[in-house]
């Protein structure tokens, strides 16, 4: 039980603190209720804060902090249900939503996929939190009834809105058994476990027929997505007629001592940088004899690890024979999320520059 799963603990605790006060006829108890609501909402964004600066992310963490957002929410609201404070319909509303994305999270989950957090749904949180606050201070206040009145319609819309918007946005994992969108990118290995059959990225197999066609072969280069390219390439069968191997230089002496980049420009640009990326890729071409060199370096999250850079950053390069081509990102998901989209930026890459 570290820190962040403390403060998360903390907020199931205040649940039937909160409730005694609500319900409780003492002098100051709304504003008492209305002090313990506040703190303990503040501590929702602390635990995330922390457990990621600290490096403290656990899987208990997972499961209580999503579970004490919607406890801690909705059973203040069903107080003021009963209390008659707020119409019974805007907790069905509420609570649906939260039903409805808890289920296309635990599909997405069940993927390999992780659903982070949408600006509608930071929005959604913080105005259902300040329209709580008002209708607990309306009742020893009643010039705040307009305003707690306005802040409940809005919260309500964006609770509606925020639901679409997952809805949306995370479509394809409702649209197919698999989670996957026709068109959709996928770049997550399979796992390797005896008898499974691992999903092959579609870019993969126009990637693999090319190469196979051309007799080119491709060599890999990884440090923020730690072998995923080289597992989304090997998906395909017969993959060994193309790939060559791939070399996770993880650190920056790996980098110096394997893919031979020189510390200069470890130095000057960084490991996240165009010119690190491009020395990557060529060192591992010269050092498997391959065709085609491709590699990633970037910050995948959810800290800088020091670097002065922004988390998301990410670049990719592909060596050839000739100058070869590198591309940069500024990616905006979690840790999983960065990794898996630069593994399909790579295999964009490369694909764009084989011919047709």
């Amino acid at each position: 039980m570290n820190l962040p799963n403390a403060l998360t603990a903390s907020r199931l605790a205040a649940i039937p603190v909160l409730m005694v006060l609500l319900l409780a006829d003492f002098p100051r108890h709304d504003l008492i209720a209305a002090g313990v609501f506040l703190a303990a909402s503040l501590t929702d964004t602390l635990d995330g804060n922390l457990a990621r600066r600290r490096r403290q992310v656990t899987e208990l963490g997972k499961f209580l902090d999503p579970l004490a957002d919607k406890l801690f929410i909705l059973s203040v609201l069903i107080v003021l249900v009963q209390l008659g404070a707020l119409a019974a319909w805007i907790v069905v509303i509420i609570f649906g939503r939260e039903l409805l994305i808890t289920v296309l999270r635990s599909l997405s989950a069940s993927q390999g996929r992780v659903i982070s957090a949408t600006p509608f749904g930071k929005t959604k949180t913080v105005s259902q939190v300040l329209a709580v606050l008002l209708l607990i201070l309306q009742r020893p206040y009643p010039s705040l009834h307009f305003a707690a009145s306005l802040v409940v319609g809005f919260a309500v819309a964006f609770t509606v809105l925020s639901g679409l918007d997952y809805l949306w946005r995370f479509r394809h994992i409702l649209q197919r058994a698999d989670g996957r969108h026709p068109q959709e990118p996928l770049a997550v290995p399979g796992g390797g476990a005896p008898g499974a059959e691992s999903p092959v990225n579609p870019l993969v197999r126009r990637i693999g027929e090319k190469l196979a066609a051309r007799q080119l072969t491709v060599a890999v280069a990884e440090s923020c997505t730690g072998g995923l390219l080289a597992a989304a390439l090997t998906d395909q069968p017969g993959s060994s007629a193309y790939f060559q191997g791939g070399v996770v230089a993880y650190s920056n002496l790996a980098k110096k001592a394997v893919l031979r980049v020189p510390e200069e420009l470890l130095e000057t640009h960084g490991a996240v940088s165009a010119e690190v990326a491009r020395a990557m890729a060529e060192g591992v071409r010269r050092l498997l004899l391959a065709d085609l060199g491709l590699s990633v370096t970037g910050i995948a999250g959810p800290d800088a690890d020091g670097s002065d850079k922004p988390v998301g950053l990410t670049h990719i390069w592909l060596a050839g024979e000739g100058p070869g081509e590198g591309r940069g990102f500024r990616f905006d998901g979690d840790r999983w999320e960065n990794r898996r989209r630069a593994v399909d930026e790579a295999l964009n890459l490369i694909l764009a520059h084989l011919p047709a």
